[in-house]
């Protein structure tokens, strides 16, 4: 149980490290001396790594031990930490977040499959409410933490804090991480490794384009009207389909990148349905509330981090207790409930304007907290315990990949449809605020009516059959 913890604890790192990040880039620009759209990679090449490294994890975790894997992504995270912290300028900081990201992709999909094979189903709901606990809890500290730090430290000191705890994860493995079942010495296809980065990359490179955020009083927004996110998309979505077409012909003889048997099990493909809704009713809220709430609210930010602080906390601490009524009660009882807040939530901020009363929008972001602590660990549990073991890896590679490109979308849309409203406000004469407001409110209410599908598809998911037994480590 103490090899969960820790890679609960390197995953925790590995998340914080991006939430203080992404508050940072306005001061990175300035202290670097660059201009904020390539200030903007620091967090760009980040997801980019991640999109292109996460679908691979499915296979590398079947190919290799957990302790060499484990070994791999924290050793990949200090360096990258290492060299962001002593970069001495853009692009040696730019290379040290690719080396981070490199690691952070692998955390969570092995601590996932890990999870599925060492506990026992009956008791998967309370460690997989431990996942969420760490989803919720690092982006709710990572903005404070930040604000504190660039306030006091400096930017450097975003990776001095981290980089200790991480040595430490990193002795603690190997020291303690054992082998878990049996490993696959099939080859690795580097063709599909390719077509996987030019997929992946490009769909979420595209998305984040159209909804990066640039800083600024404007909202941050890329131009929509842009044709490279759009042929950035389309080239991704071709890739994407002659990905998997060779997926298809490689997993006849179980030689898959990333096998597409997973979404042979109904319960699987409704939890990843509905698990890519919620991430992207998540990442886009927790893109555009903040600027919503600068720009049209008017409020600083370190009250719009106040604003957000509270739900996150509440959503972490609730994880292991949603995981106990999973395991009592299955995901309906958690699910049906949760999705319906997060909608409630979306449809709410859909009808707040400058008058709004900030004590709403706290109440507000506590329900949709709410929702989110009572949806991931049903999701998480019922996805993964759907499939057969040998495909818990290719699971949780295929979950994490589209819940990155769902957030990436769900950042995208939302954005661009503020963006979009704010600057035709703006051309004509109107004020931040005023041009802002209806665009925030038409992206949640689009947003709302996405994730009441979520509502609908709650209703059939089902608790998995408790046949199967934990693996036992090898020495």
């Amino acid at each position: 149980m103490k090899v969960i913890w820790l890679l609960l604890a390197a995953a925790f790192v590995a998340i914080l490290n991006e939430t203080t990040m992404a508050i940072a880039i306005p001061e990175l620009n300035r202290s670097l001396g660059i201009p904020p759209e390539q200030g903007q990679w620091l967090t760009s090449a980040f997801m980019l790594t991640m999109a292109v490294v996460i679908p691979t994890t499915g296979f590398l975790i079947q190919r290799f031990t957990t302790r060499q894997i484990f070994l791999a992504a924290i050793t990949s995270f200090v360096l990258g930490t290492t060299i962001c912290l002593v970069a001495p300028g853009f692009i040696t900081l730019l290379a040290g977040r690719v080396v981070q990201a490199a690691g952070t992709g692998i955390m969570l999909p092995l601590l996932m499959t890990t999870i599925m094979n060492v506990v026992p189903a009956q008791s998967r709901g309370r460690m997989m409410g431990r996942v969420g606990m760490v989803i919720a809890l690092a982006p709710a500290i990572g903005p404070t933490l930040s604000g504190v730090v660039l306030d006091s430290l400096g930017w450097r000191w975003l990776f001095g804090i981290v980089l200790p705890i991480a040595l430490v994860a990193m002795t603690l493995g190997a020291r303690w991480l054992t082998n878990l079942g049996v490993t696959n010495r099939a080859p690795i296809d580097v063709v599909s490794i390719v077509l996987s980065a030019l997929a992946f990359g490009g769909i979420v490179y595209g998305l984040s384009q159209l909804g990066g955020g640039h800083g600024g009083e404007t909202g941050g927004a890329s131009n929509g009207g842009d044709a490279l996110p759009w042929s950035a998309v389309a080239a991704g979505v071709v890739f994407l389909g002659i990905f998997v077409w060779r997926q298809l012909a490689l997993q006849r003889r179980s030689a898959a990148l990333l096998d597409l048997r997973v979404f042979t099990s109904r319960n699987y493909v409704i939890a990843v349905i509905i698990m890519s809704i919620v991430a992207l009713s998540m990442f886009g809220t927790f893109s555009l509330l903040p600027q919503y709430l600068q720009n049209v609210v008017g409020l600083g930010a370190t009250q719009s981090g106040l604003v957000l602080l509270p739900g996150s906390v509440i959503m972490g601490l609730l994880g292991p207790l949603m995981g106990r009524i999973y395991d009592a009660r299955g995901p309906r009882t958690l699910l049906v409930p949760g999705t319906i807040l997060i909608t409630a939530a979306m449809f709410v901020y859909s009808s707040a304007d400058l008058q709004t009363p900030v004590a709403l929008l706290v109440c507000t972001q506590i329900a949709m907290s709410l929702g989110l602590a009572g949806s991931f660990t049903p999701l998480f549990s019922a996805s993964l315990g759907s499939l057969e073991r040998s495909l818990y890896s290719h699971g949780s590679a295929a979950l994490n990949t589209l819940q990155q490109v769902a957030g990436a979308a769900g950042t995208a849309l939302l954005i661009s449809v503020y963006s979009t409203a704010l600057h035709a406000g703006q051309a004509e004469g109107l004020s931040v605020a005023e041009a802002g407001a209806p665009g925030a409110q038409n992206a949640f209410f689009i947003a709302g009516c996405i994730a009441a599908v979520a509502v609908v598809l709650a209703f059939f998911i089902t608790k998995p059959e408790e046949s199967d037994a934990p693996v036992a480590a090898e020495h």
